[in-house]
């Protein structure tokens, strides 16, 4: 950043040369300008009055000289030019002209030079600011508003670009012109010279006095202007949480409160602005009548040619705009030196010490991390940090642990995120302040709990920091040239080592199945697509011998893809236009053509009507932003009066067109293994498969462009995931799609291609913000990010925390592994001893202390009742603590759960996993099984109807024991964030679960003390 506090300075510093060069432009024009205001006299004069012209001659001499020189004898000097009076006015007025051409030039160049000036300093001023801002101190970046920044960088500086170019040109230019045009008035007369003076002088010393009460409303405005900024971007970050509290209307009001500031300040500006403008042209207008009255009786009494006269008010008349700009220049400079001044101050941008420590370059590779008194203390002056003196080995690996911001406060100060307020920290036998910016990017990662993303593709974020490296550092040429371009090491980064890290961050699966879920372009994968039938049979046989053949469905053109809805298995393709997408295919005239000559139509609504009923009577009790609806119903909350209005028209007989048109585009939103609503049986399936045929056999060609229809031949435009299995992964038992991906996975290993899976994963954006990511996702892409540099120190500032412990925990197992010779230190709030460290730290607070080692639908809907009775509903109704519930709300249950089948032997959980469901036992048994895998004792049989697992999904425990199915199992997956929604919801359900979880600690506590009974009788 400049090293400076003036503007003047800062601009003369960076542009001196080109300053230099545009004064030396400006004092060349001046003589033409002196020319162009004499020459009009002499056209007067001379031409039209005739005085070059004596005696009547009708000749006259033009541009005679002599020069006295003689040059090898011959005299240097001309007699003139013999013209008449209409050549000599002709002559002159070209030449006239040509001044004019000539000044014109003049102004055209150094405008043209000033505004390249400008531009140039305002890129460097920006970029210096954002050097600055890059460079600033952990404290200076938490008082920093994003938005605040932004605008000031792209926005608040603007003006100084405007007037880098005119800072020292403009006063030379316009004083040079007023200066000249002032000698010239004098030369012919003093006492219109002195006038001239006068009122000039008067502009020069009462305008800019008048407008400082605009240059102090221009600083209010600029800073009501960045307040008004700031809080539109604070909003902007926090929408979620206004939607979230209601809050909407007090941010109304706010805003309008700033913006009713600024409307006040702006028009107080313009009051003053064209006030001061008045004046100015009040004074501007009376030179001119001083120059008639004076010179006009000076004309008369015979003291001042006509000419004169007319030259002087010729060149007045040129004098006030240099004048008036010379003000506005002055304005315009005390403006922009209080924007320059704010900017600074906002920047925090100080002259440099000329007295600096040496900085090292390279990291200490041996010695230990020494901390002497260190101390910290927060914003509002509370000690974080309390005088800690300790001693960290380099190369081990170290937890830091315990209540308070001690083990934080320490973590956040090597890793740059804070700053010591006392104390001293040196990494080996250097200071960690003198370790160069580079050398700490290079050597130091630090991961918190709150990961920054970047607005790009995964593995934008995650090679991020290698792309430093291959930087230039410490630039100091200003932004990067045109053609230039900065470094990208991560393009020399293998696979394997990106790999590598993914695995050890646990991002390897969730890579891989974004790569699967993505649809790219067939030239966008022309090694899948130059392989596919190579890859599809692989598949196929991979699939086959792991007993999973009837895992996918396949795409074939004779058979119902009963994975798919009901407008998928018409359209029998993936659409390119949005207009045939989704519920606008039943839209589409040739669908309904098709639909009326196989006597679909009807059969199609009442299958749309049916579903609305459901909807309506298991969704419309809850609010309108449950996470239920979006998740699950067909129909958008604010739709469901409408709806409720369309089956009671259905059943009073009276539904119209546009009601069979809503009902039918339901249907085709319909699947029947997904939703599970009876509606679909093999003949209606088999008409469906008919209604395909005729629509392909219909289309035009131009319209078959909009449609990519499934060919087993060529790279369609569905899923990755579709695309090489040519088919769907069925729903028919629990996990097949996870056995599916893996199978998938391995026989693209063995293939030598699942790198190009990962690398179409890591094209997946995140987002602005990592809006598009889960928050375990991106805290794993921040460590993977840190990880990837391969980093002497590596530091885990509760980086971890947004995983659950189970996976946590395996991700420290990897990184420890990863890290090997290598510091690593992890900051955690407890230490449970499952991994065991080098070292442990345990802070008290501040200080440390070490350790050793709905409403039911519309009545009369045409729902039947007797068809919702599924069995599981049936099944739901079995379970105690779901008695109770009415049968709209079973329903919603059923809805949302997912039916699952586990053949004997299979584990519906093990023991220490995630409890992220509950499973509601519809059919078949199950043990209960507590200990490892390999000692494990059955404590408990499990027969349907029942419920396991809703205990860890209520407490947020890890599994406390494993179920293996001991006879074909089939059960209702309710997921976690379902049951607990639905607990938050209906206090009945609440209260059910309660009784049933002390029930089960009862029987716990009764089967331990038998045990115990039992004990010493075994014995």
């Amino acid at each position: 950043m400049p090293h400076v506090n003036q503007l003047f300075s800062y601009i003369w510093k960076n542009s001196y040369r080109d300053q230099v060069g545009i004064i030396s432009i400006v004092v060349l024009s001046l003589p033409f300008y002196y020319l162009s205001l004499e020459l009009p006299k002499y056209i007067i004069s001379g031409a039209l009055q005739g005085k070059a012209f004596d005696d009547g001659k009708e000749y006259a001499i033009f541009m005679p000289f002599d020069t006295g020189i003689s040059l090898f004898g011959l005299e240097i000097k001309s007699g003139g030019i013999r013209v008449d009076r209409i050549s000599y006015l002709f002559i002159l007025s070209f030449l006239f002209l040509i001044l004019i051409v000539i000044n014109g030039y003049f102004k055209y160049i150094i405008n043209m030079k000033k505004g390249a000036l400008g531009e140039r300093l305002l890129q460097r001023l920006r970029f210096d600011l954002f050097s600055s801002l890059l460079l600033s101190t952990p404290e200076q970046r938490q008082r920093l508003k994003p938005s605040e920044a932004a605008s000031i960088i792209k926005d608040e500086v603007e003006p100084v670009g405007g007037f880098v170019g005119d800072a020292f040109v403009q006063p030379v230019f316009l004083g040079g012109q007023a200066l000249t045009a002032l000698i010239f008035i004098l030369m012919q007369n003093a006492l219109l010279g002195l006038v001239a003076v006068a009122m000039i002088s008067s502009q020069v010393l009462v305008i800019p006095r008048l407008r400082r009460e605009q240059i102090r409303l221009g600083k209010q405005r600029q800073i009501a202007s960045r307040a008004l900024a700031g809080k539109i971007g604070e909003v902007v970050e926090t929408l979620d949480e206004v939607s979230n509290h209601g809050t909407a209307a007090l941010e109304r009001g706010q805003v309008a409160q700033r913006l009713e500031t600024l409307f006040g300040i702006r028009y107080r500006l313009y009051g003053r602005k064209f006030a001061v403008k008045a004046l100015n042209n009040l004074m501007a207008q009376i030179t001119p009548f001083l120059f008639y009255t004076i010179g006009g009786y000076a004309t008369l009494t015979g003291n001042l040619g006509i000419g004169q006269l007319v030259a002087v008010i010729a060149a007045y008349r040129d004098l006030p705009p240099p004048v008036k700009d010379l003000i506005d220049w002055d304005q315009q400079r005390l403006d922009v030196e209080a924007k320059f001044q704010q900017v600074t101050e906002q920047f925090a941008l100080s002259a440099p010490s000329t007295q600096r420590e040496p900085v090292s370059h390279q990291f200490p590779e041996t010695g230990v991390i020494a901390l002497q008194g260190l101390s910290a203390v927060s914003a509002t002056g509370d000690r974080m940090l309390d005088r800690v003196s300790l001693t960290l080995p380099l190369k081990q690996h170290v937890l830091l642990s315990g209540m308070g911001e001690g083990a934080g406060c320490v973590a956040r100060i090597l890793g740059g995120r804070l700053t010591p307020s006392g104390g001293a920290l040196k990494i080996g036998d250097v200071s960690l302040d003198r370790i160069s910016e580079a050398a700490r990017g290079r050597c130091i990662a630090y991961a918190g709990s709150e990961p920054a993303i970047f607005d790009g593709t995964l593995r934008d974020n995650i090679v991020y920091g290698l792309r430093g490296h291959a930087s230039k550092t410490d630039r100091d040429v200003g932004p990067t040239r045109e053609g230039e371009t900065l470094g990208t090491a991560d393009d020399e980064l293998s696979a394997a080592q990106l790999a590598a890290t993914l695995h050890i961050v646990g991002l390897s699966g969730v890579v891989f199945r974004y790569g699967l879920a993505s649809r790219p372009n067939a030239d966008e994968v022309p090694v899948l697509v130059g392989r596919l039938g190579e890859i599809r049979a692989h598949i196929r046989k991979v699939l086959a011998a792991r007993g999973a053949q009837d895992a996918v469905e396949p795409y074939d053109a004779t058979h119902y893809i009963h994975t798919a809805t009901i407008g998928e298995n018409i359209l029998f393709g993936v659409p390119n236009d949005a207009a045939i997408s989704g519920t606008r295919l039943a839209e589409h005239a040739l669908t309904q053509d098709v639909l009326d000559s196989l006597a679909l139509s009807d059969d199609l609504t009442t299958v749309g009507l049916r579903i609305a009923a459901t909807m309506l009577e298991i969704f419309s009790d809850l609010t309108p932003d449950h996470l239920l609806l979006d998740s699950f119903s067909f129909i958008a909350a604010e739709e469901f009066p409408a709806y409720r209005e369309r089956l009671a028209r259905a059943e009073a007989g009276q539904i119209d067109e546009t009601d069979r048109a809503r009902f039918l585009e339901l249907s085709f939103l319909y699947a029947e293994p997904l939703h599970r609503l009876g509606l679909l049986d093999e003949g209606m399936k088999r008409r469906i498969l008919l209604a395909r045929h005729a629509f392909r056999a219909r289309i035009s060609q131009d319209a078959a462009k909009i449609i990519d229809f499934y060919d087993s031949g060529e790279w369609g435009a569905a899923s990755v995931r579709e695309n090489i299995l040519f088919g769907r992964v069925t729903q028919a038992s629990a996990g097949v799609r996870e056995r599916v991906d893996e199978a998938v996975r391995d026989a693209m290993t063995e293939l030598g291609l699942d790198h190009e899976i990962f690398r179409i994963g890591l094209a997946q954006p995140a987002g602005y913000a990592g809006r598009l990511l889960f928050p375990a996702v991106k805290a794993q892409v921040a460590l993977a990010r840190c990880l990837i540099k391969r980093p002497a120190l590596l530091i885990l500032d509760n980086a971890l925390s947004s995983l659950s412990p189970t996976e946590g925990k395996a991700i420290l197992r990897r990184l420890r592994d990863a890290m090997k010779g290598r510091t690593l230190i992890v900051v955690a709030r407890d230490d449970d001893g499952d991994i065991p460290m080098d070292l442990s730290v345990v802070f008290d607070g501040a200080r440390l202390r070490p350790v050793p080692g709905l409403q039911p639908a519309a009545a009369g809907a045409p729902i039947d009742e007797v068809g919702s009775e599924r069995d599981d509903v049936r099944a739901l109704r079995a379970v105690p603590i779901f008695a109770n519930l009415d049968l709209a709300r079973i329903k919603l249950l059923a809805f949302t759960s997912e039916r699952t089948v586990f053949a004997a032997g299979d584990l519906l959980f093990e023991q220490g996993a995630e409890s992220d469901a509950a499973y509601v036992v519809m059919a078949g048994t199950a043990n209960v099984l507590i200990g490892p895998p390999e000692n494990a004792v059955c404590v408990s049989r499990i027969e349907a109807p029942a419920i396991v697992g809703e205990m860890g999904v209520v407490t947020g425990e890890v599994r406390s024991a494993t179920i293996r199915a001991t006879s074909e199992l089939t059960a209702l997956k309710l997921r976690k964030e379902v049951f607990i929604a639905l607990m938050e919801e209906f206090p009945d359900m609440t209260l059910s679960v309660m009784r049933l979880m002390v029930k089960r600690l009862q029987d716990n506590v009764a089967i331990v003390s038998k045990r115990e009974l039992e004990g010493p009788a075994r014995d």
